[in-house]
């Protein structure tokens, strides 16, 4: 049979095709459906496959980042040592209760010792408390010269304790230079003011379960 006898074949009457076309058509037939059904059967199985290999990448990923954590185990803990040892250098500089009066009087110091006069010194009526520090805040208004200010702001900052300048502001008014800033310095918490304060933020906590 020639190519051009298999053109002239009519699908609709397959019946009275010759035995090669009919036996040709049968295979491509049997095929098709192995395929399909092959298909079917085993679609589910490759998406279980699949799942696996991508759940595998994701268990390698852990193994070699935990391996990576073993393998710097030392080194986390050194690491760890030296941010606490750092933690504790700067609770050093957080004064005590105690101390918080001495504080206040060095910061007023460190602006009559550059010549500036204190319009305003006046500390909040109450502290704002922390998990272990508590902050005060210092309302204070300086008049003087300008480079007489930067050297207060120097001075400041270099104060044993630490104490920061927010929300600073400068005016010009009739040749006179004001400054207004919020001194802010903080102590560290005795141990029943940091257990009262655990204890609030329980309350807190188990008050918004409720």
């Amino acid at each position: 049979m020639t190519l051009d006898d298999l053109r002239r074949l009519n699908i609709r009457d397959i019946g009275n095709w010759p035995l090669a076309p009919k036996f040709g058509a049968l295979a491509l037939l049997f095929l098709a459906i192995i395929a399909v059904g092959a298909f079917l059967d085993w679609k589910e199985g490759y998406e279980v496959l699949e799942k696996a290999q991508q759940q595998e990448a994701t268990l390698k990923d852990q193994y070699a980042a935990k391996k990576a954590k073993a393998i710097n185990y030392d080194l986390y803990r050194q690491q760890l040592a030296e941010i606490e040892q750092s933690f504790g250098a700067l609770v050093k500089q957080l004064p005590n209760r105690a101390e918080m009066d001495a504080l206040l009087t060095d910061i007023n110091q460190a602006g009559l010792g550059r010549g500036l006069q204190f319009e305003l010194f006046k500390p909040a009526a109450q502290e704002r408390m922390a998990d272990f520090y508590a902050e005060l805040p210092i309302s204070i208004r300086i008049t003087g010269n300008y480079h007489d200010m930067g050297a207060f702001a120097s001075d400041i900052a270099q104060l044993p304790r630490i104490v920061t300048l927010n929300d600073v502001a400068i005016s010009n008014e009739r040749g006179t230079l004001s400054m207004d800033a919020v001194a802010k310095t903080y102590r560290y918490l005795d141990e029943d003011e940091v257990a009262k304060q655990r204890k609030a933020a329980k309350d807190a906590k188990e008050g918004g379960r409720k």
